[in-house]
Formats: C-alpha cells, structure tokens, sequence
C-alpha cells in the first residue's frame, strides 16, 4: 500500500519542502507554504525513455495557422484574432464580473457556427446554467453540458462527445483520483491542469479554464498555471458599475497590448466596437481639472479623460493619489511641474483619476495629466474641443510619441479639432483634415497653449 506523506508547497511557485517555513526558498514570497497530504506511489520498473532527434531550425515544416472565430469580435481582438485550435486559455476575473457570462455567450455563439462546446460546471448544476442560457438567449443544439469535477471522468466524456471547445469552470474545483489532497490545492490545480493540456495538444481541441482570483487580483493556485496555459485574460471592472474591461497579460498566439471593452447589460455582456465615444460620454467640458488624451491600446487608439483634483493640504506632507495611473509616475510628473514650470505644488493635496475605470500606463499621456493638475490648480477649463498627446521628459520636454497620426486621425473622427502634440516629428506626419496639430518643446509650452499667457502661470 501507497505511504501518505505531508509536504508544504508553495502556492506560487511550486516548491516544496518537508516543514513549514515563513518565507519560500524558491521565489521568496512570504506566507504562502500550504500544507498538503500526497501519497508516495510504489516502485516501478525502469522503463526506457523514448529518444527524440533533434532537428534544425530551418528544417522545421511550416503551416499556416487557422483560428476559429469566437463570435464576439472584442474577444478575438485580444486573443489575436481568433481562437487558436488545440490551445489553452486561462481566463480570470474577481467574482460576479461576468466571466460565465462571457463564456457561455461564445459558446452559443461558435454552436451557432457549427462546433460542438462540452461546458463542464464544478460549481453549478445544469439546471442553473440553463436558467443564464435562457436570459442570455443561448439556446443552440450543440452546446453539451456536464456537471462534473473528475478530470477523469471529463477526459472520458471528451472523448466520447468529440468537441471542438472544452470549458472547464472553474479549474479550481477539479481533481485528480490519485492525487489525495483537496480540490483547489497547488497539486491539484497543477496536475487537473496538466491533464486538460495534454488532451488538448494531442487531440486537437480548445481548452478555456475559468480560474478564480485572490484578494490581491492574482489568479489562485500555484503561479507556474499561468506558464502552463497558452494565454492568460483577466477581465476586469467593477461589478457594480456595467463596463468590463478583458486584457491579455500572456498570449503566445498574438499580442498583450490589445483590450476589449463591454458593456454588462440584463441580455448579457454586449460589445463596445467604439470605445473612445463611450467614455466621453459624461465628458464635462468646461470643467476645470479636466483633459482627454489619446492612448494606444494595442493597435487601437482610445480616447480618454483624466481628472484631476489639487487642493491646499491640511497636513505636513501633501498627500498623492492616482487610480487608474501609475502612483510613482504622477510624482514624477508633479516634481517636473513644479521645477520646470514654476508651479507652486509643493503644499497641495494632489489626486488623478482616469475615468471609465482604464488604467493607462503609456507615457503618451503624460502632458495630458500635467495640463489636468494646472488646470485644477488655476480652476482654469482646457479648452472645448482639445486632445492632448505627449511624453513628459524630466528636463521638461515633450518627447515624440508613436503612432501619431493614427492619434490624430481618431482625434478628427471623434469632432475635435485641435491637438496638443510633440513638436518633434510633427513635420513627418500628415495631418487630418478638420483637426489643428499644435506642436509644443516642453511642459511650459504646452501650458502656455493651452492657457495663454496666464498671470498665474
């Protein structure tokens, strides 16, 4: 009979030891050795292990790659361009955002398109399921579900159904039989995981794991699941407000710089083909504190406002403040307001919000995030009808950015008609009709454009 051990493993990397300690040996994360119980198999026969030739590179057979489309086109713009068949994709997101949602609406959507969906539940019956297929109005014929949380019992049931897309919700409730620790352990998630990949890669078929979040927004269970799947999409957003932000962190099909954008309404999760015009809709534009850029998410340009609030501190030290900005980047860009443009921020409370619930990281945005803090200072409005564009260097200059003219060109679409613009490489660029190119040198420039030759600046 098998002899059962306990062993401590990490949770984010895997690593195991026979005691607990507090810090792991392996990534150094604090507190994350959980206590398993695994059962030694017996000794076995050495077998002899298969030899594969190594081959060169160029000798390599090369073939054109097809993708399925999923139905949801915001989906296939973060995946690439489609469903890649035999991949794996690990899908995350904070409870009540709408990940089920989404899935179940791409299944109805590729049944419809003639492929066969075995969604296997470990969490809900298919009663329950059906009562979301019927609000959602996901009713095709070759759409299978199996409630079940065998890994065993699943690859069987795969093999007997044949389908072109396996979902597994969630990869946390699975388990292996023979392996003795609980569902939703690090060997558990890692060996269910492993399991689903194998079949997928020989057989041809697509895998979606639907996995859950830790109260920091990682995704639970070991770290080395991430490595293992072919992409990893977080769907993000507040679930008490309707926009939900889908973002891929890991895609070996396609890039990680794209974002899809829905709405979460009573029929389901509907798409946002037009982002920029969505979150401008509330755009206030006589409000001081205020500005739009533009930034590029992926091969998208997207139009947002970023506010901004300074008031008087009450404090010794000032306090900073940015949701949906880089904390450390805004001191930045307050140290070089307040050195090279002269403006006294040294006693203010300072806060920047992006609105929509984006989060920016592109530099791009930068003079339009110093033009906000002025405009708050000096209760003075950008004025109406005023897209901002450019890098903030810390000697104060402006610095070119990438894609100008696609910037432009959705400033033009969107009815703005003038940009506030690096001056280097503004001569390279042909500018749209309907929409002036302001080229400015530094952060001081780009004020004085905006607000003219203002006493206070």
């Amino acid at each position: 009979m098998a002899k059962a051990k306990q062993v401590f493993v990490c949770s984010q990397c895997g690593y195991e030891s026979p005691r607990w300690m507090g810090k792991c040996p392996g990534c150094g994360a604090w507190n994350t050795m959980v206590e398993e119980v695994v059962q030694q198999a017996p000794a076995r026969s050495a077998v002899p292990a298969t030899h594969a030739r190594a081959v060169r590179l160029r000798d390599v057979q090369m073939q054109e790659m097809a993708r399925d489309s999923s139905g949801i086109g915001e989906l296939d713009r973060v995946l690439g361009g489609g469903i890649v068949p035999g991949s794996m994709v690990l899908l995350g997101g904070d409870p009540g955002i709408g990940k089920s949602t989404l899935m179940l609406q791409m299944s109805h959507h590729m049944a419809e398109a003639g492929k066969r969906i075995l969604y296997v539940s470990g969490e809900e019956s298919p009663r329950q399921i059906r009562m979301r297929a019927q609000r959602l109005e996901a009713r095709a014929e070759q759409i299978y579900l199996l409630a079940q949380t065998s890994v065993e019992a699943i690859l069987a049931q795969i093999e007997e159904t044949g389908p072109d897309v396996v979902l597994i919700d969630s990869i946390q409730t699975m388990m292996c039989g023979d392996i003795t620790s609980a569902p939703g352990s690090v060997s558990q998630v890692r060996e269910s995981t492993a399991r689903l990949l194998r079949g997928a890669k020989e057989n041809g078929y697509t895998v979606f794991l639907v996995g859950h979040v830790t109260k920091e927004g990682a995704i639970a269970g070991p770290r080395v699941l991430e490595h293992m799947v072919d992409t990893v999409l977080y769907f993000e957003g507040d679930r008490h407000h309707q926009y939900r932000i889908l973002r891929a962190v890991k895609n070996r099909f396609g890039s990680t710089n794209e974002i899809g954008l829905f709405e979460m309404q009573s029929s389901g999760m509907v798409e946002i083909e037009n982002p920029s015009s969505v979150l401008l809709r509330t755009h206030a534009a006589q409000a001081a504190g205020a500005a739009v850029v533009c930034s590029m998410e992926g091969t998208r340009p997207v139009l947002v406002e970023v506010q901004a609030l300074v008031s008087t501190t009450s404090f010794g030290t000032p306090r900073r403040m940015a949701s949906g900005f880089d904390h450390n980047r805004m001191a930045l860009l307050l140290a070089v307001l307040e050195k090279k443009a002269r403006l006294p921020l040294g006693n203010q409370d300072a806060y920047i919000n992006v609105a929509g619930g984006l989060r920016l990281d592109e530099p791009a945005v930068d003079i339009g995030i110093c033009a906000a803090l002025a405009s708050s200072l000096y209760s003075l409005s950008v004025p109406q009808g005023t897209v901002l564009v450019g890098e903030v260097g810390l000697t104060g200059e402006v610095r070119a950015v990438s894609q100008l003219e696609r910037r432009l060109a959705e400033c033009a679409k969107l009815g703005f008609t003038r940009c506030i613009v690096p001056r280097e490489g503004l001569g390279r660029i042909k500018v749209p009709e309907g929409i002036e190119a302001c080229g400015v040198g530094d952060v001081r420039g780009a004020l004085e454009a905006l607000f003219g030759k203002h006493p206070a600046l």
